[in-house]
């Protein structure tokens, strides 16, 4: 089982958390009572001297010494000692390699000796292979000889560990303390974290085995320490969804851009921003983008003004257009009073003047994109109907005289043959409507303010009700969008 799921903890930030306590609990556990205490640093000394003349009967003081040493430790009993001069040689055989450098650090330490000359050997014979046996028979012994210790020491850490649970599975205490779910299930998660630590701290103190826990702690928090750095990522976008958690930028179902990314706010999990875009589609966005983007709420304020631009003649009347523009777009139904809408003068081009229209709807009652939309018809062929024209770019053109003339004649005779034979048939296909109808033809119907529907520009609300089913198909499920709380 996964010890990260089994917690309930983001990996990367248990990663991390780790690190800094292993780091910080590895000095405290000097203090454990039972814990081993560090050995001091060994004192400088300086380097014994040797005697210019031998002392009489030393060597045979040291060498009674080195062997009364040695027979009080049974690994030594078959070391044969020889001291000449203050040179030590030692002969024979010990149990076991490291058996080797210790006698030698023994007889240096012993005043007078000038050097040690070590000639042991490690025993392989079968004897010796059998004594090891013994001794690990004694081990086994031991071992199971602190079986009710282990146990007792095991079923302490899982009574801490089992206080931490219940403690954090008071999750109605925690939702009451914290201002929302996401910050009240990392409450529990850390309190489950620390009881099971200090379950394991205390079982391991009662075994005796708290220098083995600062090791191993140790070596966690630095690893810790740089996955959790190699994962910052996640981290930060953990950090993002606390954050945005706590600011509640938008509400579900807002309409929103952020940055450049547009659509209606689905949910907010504890890693990403769901959105339904315009068209119908999901987009997931990275809490710590959303954290540190342009965010741009459509849906806050109910008032959304539009604006389109149209150019008329350059001979005409920019004022009497502006006050034309207005007219007909107070008439508009759908078009807020208050504020009114305006038209002002953007610039004057090389064949048209340019005109800006401002208005304002309220985006419950009308849609942005439609209202826009028919603004636009309405405002052009009420300027065209008035006499304004609407001219095209003009073009000049200058040709180079250096180039080949161009026989123009039968050219233009064609053009003027081309044009006078489709004016018969546009008259022709005109008389045959006006004789089926019994009268003239009849002139197109130019649009105004009166003839529009408000119905037409009522809000789309497909992307509202995808939201609203998408929602009500996993209601609450990682959502960390709270309606009870204000927005920022």
């Amino acid at each position: 089982m996964n010890i990260f799921a089994f917690l309930k903890i983001p990996a990367s930030v248990l990663l991390i958390f780790v690190g800094f306590c292993s780091l910080a609990i590895t000095p405290a556990l000097a203090l454990v009572p039972g814990a081993p205490a560090p050995e001091p640093a060994a004192e400088a000394t300086a380097e014994p001297t040797i005697d210019d003349q031998a002392d009489a009967g030393a060597d045979s003081r040291i060498a009674r010494r080195i062997e009364g040493i040695f027979g009080e430790l049974p690994a030594f009993a078959g070391v044969r000692v020889t001291v000449n001069e203050g040179v030590v040689i030692l002969g024979g055989k010990v149990p076991a390699e490291e058996d080797i450098a210790r006698a030698e650090a023994i007889v240096s330490r012993i005043s007078g000796v000038a050097t040690v000359d070590n000639g042991l050997t490690r025993d392989v014979s079968v004897d010796n292979s059998l004594s090891s046996l013994g001794d690990l028979t004694e081990r086994i012994a031991g071992f199971t000889q602190m079986i009710p210790i282990f146990l007792l020491a095991v079923g302490v850490a899982i009574l801490i560990g089992a206080i931490g649970y219940l403690l954090s599975s008071f999750s109605s205490i925690w939702r009451r303390i914290a201002p929302n779910g996401f910050l009240a299930e990392l409450i529990a998660s850390a309190i489950r974290f620390v009881f099971v630590v200090g379950g394991i701290v205390v079982g391991l103190d009662i075994i005796g085995a708290g220098a083995l826990l600062g090791a191993v702690l140790g070596g966690a928090g630095v690893v810790g320490i740089a996955l959790g750095f190699a994962m910052r990522d996640t981290i930060e976008n953990y950090v993002a969804s606390l954050m945005l958690s706590l600011r509640q930028p938008f509400r579900a179902n807002d309409h929103v851009m952020i940055d450049e990314h547009e659509g209606r706010v689905i949910r907010l999990t504890s890693r990403a921003t769901i959105l339904m875009t315009l068209d119908g589609n999901h987009l997931r966005i990275p809490n710590a983008t959303v954290f540190g983007a342009v965010l741009l709420n459509f849906t806050r304020n109910p008032q959304r003004r539009f604006d389109f631009e149209l150019g008329i003649d350059a001979d005409d009347d920019p004022e009497a257009a502006r006050a034309l523009g207005r007219e007909m777009l107070a008439q508009l139904p759908y078009i807020l009073d208050d504020p009114a809408p305006e038209v002002r003068t953007v610039e004057v081009g090389d064949s048209n003047i340019v005109l800006r229209f401002f208005g304002w709807i309220d985006q419950r009652e009308a849609d942005w994109f439609k209202a826009r939309s028919r603004s636009i018809a309405v405002v052009k062929a009420a300027l065209e109907k008035a006499g304004f024209a609407l001219p095209e770019p003009i073009y000049r053109l200058r040709f180079d005289p250096r180039g080949a003339p161009l026989s123009l004649g039968s050219a233009q005779d064609g053009e003027a043959s081309s044009r006078n034979a489709e004016s018969d048939a546009g008259a022709a296909a005109i008389g045959n409507i006006a004789a089926e109808s019994g009268g003239t033809p009849a002139t197109p119907a130019v649009p105004t303010a009166a003839t529009e529907d408000h119905a037409d520009v009522r809000p789309d609300d497909e992307v509202l009700r995808m939201v609203e089913a998408e929602r009500a198909a996993e209601p609450g499920e990682n959502d960390l969008l709270d309606s009870s709380r204000p927005v920022e």
